[in-house]
């Protein structure tokens, strides 16, 4: 499966633009310090298969929604503590690509969203839209798919969070790592393939409301990144990793 060394990962930068990681170790860097989500394994275990047995995960977070939409389509308005701001990174990193929505759709809403106004420029807004032509071209070729043509009924990518390790935390900034489940399927009749990757991601506190950080990004230690583990693994307690439960 391809994508960020077999998945596909938002990378949002306070350069101003956003685009798709493809097998690199971090992000692009920025004049900010850093790109404000990123790739952080060229590896996203392809061979990994989650044990049938099932374990608990240790450590469950029933994350908080955003307070309310904005005109993007986003939830916005998080609460002022690190699940909130944990909160806005996970939505920030969760896609999802079909028939009726192609890449540039979601890569110009996740930037409208979650990269601070004063960050956000036209030259960007245009990067974003010629990046995700590319994204496009890419997704296409790994579903085996023509380039060119929208996405036939039931095909489909989707990127979900379902687990995060805070790095650093403090009242106006937080770095985690994201463990996201993307999965794939080239049409209706096709079989789905899911695969999980780590990411990192950092996130400031910013005119009321948590935002992509690159400076957070930045000043996050990353030398003790946990394992890539579904959770139910019992691999995922000794990484560290808590688990987010769907909020209901």
């Amino acid at each position: 499966m391809w994508v960020a060394g077999g998945l596909l990962v938002a990378v949002l930068g306070l350069t101003g633009y956003m685009a798709f990681s493809d097998d690199e170790e971090t992000g692009p860097p920025s004049g900010a310090g850093g790109s404000a989500s990123a790739a952080a394994s060229p590896s996203p275990t392809a061979a990994y298969t989650r044990p049938e047995e099932w374990t608990e995960p240790d450590r469950w977070a029933a994350l908080p929604r955003g307070q309310r939409t904005d005109a993007h389509g986003s939830q916005v308005g998080f609460p002022a503590s690190t699940e909130g701001a944990v909160s806005m990174m996970a939505a920030a990193n969760s896609i999802s690509i079909d028939s009726d929505r192609g890449a540039a759709d979601e890569q110009l809403r996740i930037y409208r969203s979650y990269v601070a106004a004063g960050d956000q420029s036209d030259e960007g807004a245009e990067k974003v839209e010629l990046d995700a032509v590319q994204t496009d071209k890419m997704l296409r070729k790994e579903l085996g798919l023509p380039a060119g043509e929208p996405l036939p009924a039931g095909a489909y990518m989707r990127n979900t969070v379902v687990g995060y390790k805070v790095i650093k935390e403090s009242d106006d900034a937080v770095s985690v790592w994201l463990l996201t489940r993307v999965v794939q399927k080239a049409g209706e009749t096709a079989t789905e393939r899911a695969t999980y990757t780590r990411s990192l991601s950092g996130a400031a506190w910013t005119d009321g409301d948590w935002k992509l950080s690159g400076k957070a990004f930045a000043d996050a230690d990353t030398s003790d990144k946990p394992a890539i583990v579904a959770p139910g693994d019992a691999d995922f307690n000794a990484a560290g990793w808590v688990a987010i439960r769907e909020a209901s």
